[in-house]
């Protein structure tokens, strides 16, 4: 694959924020938000020349990437992403529902108006996406609604857990998204959002379990 024309998400410079770091977090969301297509070797050159920068600074990113299993090192000057088996996947969604689940048990804490209220207004973006068939932003916003749930409070230390299994899901997110419809027939984000209206632990771990089993659960044949 031409490395340039890779669709790199859009994170803009944070003020403060290092080259190094920039470049890291926006190549560590292009890969959580699928845009790394599975088995396409993608080169350091090509990846630095998208973003406007030196080898240097992709070159540490990928490094980190690689220590967290999101990306393999192909050779000296490219990467890709690591080969998934039924195996691997089964137990990254195994993985994802204890630590989802958990999290957003958790979030009943300070699940207060204003809480609510943002991650109804994720949930509609989310819709108005599926409406649209738009697939970036299906994932850029079911990926906002998950983050909003469970990063709610300040000492959460869930949310890295789970960013780092989204990394290793995040490719086949495209593939996930294929057949929505049949495979999503109920919005799950709305029955979370009952459940924390009416501080429904149980509700709300079931809810979020059906997400992840209804969203990705069927790529386990495809990959089996």
């Amino acid at each position: 694959m031409d490395a340039p024309t890779l669709d790199l998400a859009l994170e803009p410079r944070l003020d403060g924020e290092t080259l190094q770091q920039w470049v890291f977090r926006r190549l560590r969301r292009s890969v959580m938000a699928g845009r790394f297509p599975p088995g396409k070797a993608v080169t350091i050159r090509g990846l630095a020349d998208a973003l406007g920068v030196s080898s240097m600074p992709v070159r540490e990113a990928l490094r980190r990437l690689v220590a967290e299993r999101a990306l393999v090192l192909l050779d000296n000057r490219r990467v890709r992403v690591p080969e998934m088996t039924a195996r691997r996947f089964e137990e990254l969604m195994t993985t994802r529902t204890l630590l989802e689940c958990e999290a957003a048990a958790r979030s009943l804490g300070v699940a207060d108006g204003a809480f609510i209220e943002r991650l109804d207004e994720l949930n509609r973006a989310s819709d108005a996406a599926v409406a649209a068939n738009d697939t970036e932003a299906m994932i850029e916003t079911n990926l906002a609604f998950h983050a909003a749930l469970y990063g709610g409070r300040a000492d959460n230390v869930l949310l890295p857990l789970i960013e780092s299994v989204w990394l290793q899901i995040g490719p086949f997110m495209r593939m996930a998204l294929a057949d929505l419809e049949t495979h999503y027939p109920v919005d799950r984000h709305a029955e979370a959002l009952a459940a924390l209206r009416s501080g429904d632990e149980a509700a709300l771990r079931r809810a979020i379990e059906a997400d992840i089993r209804d969203g990705i659960g069927h790529l386990l044949a495809q990959l089996g």
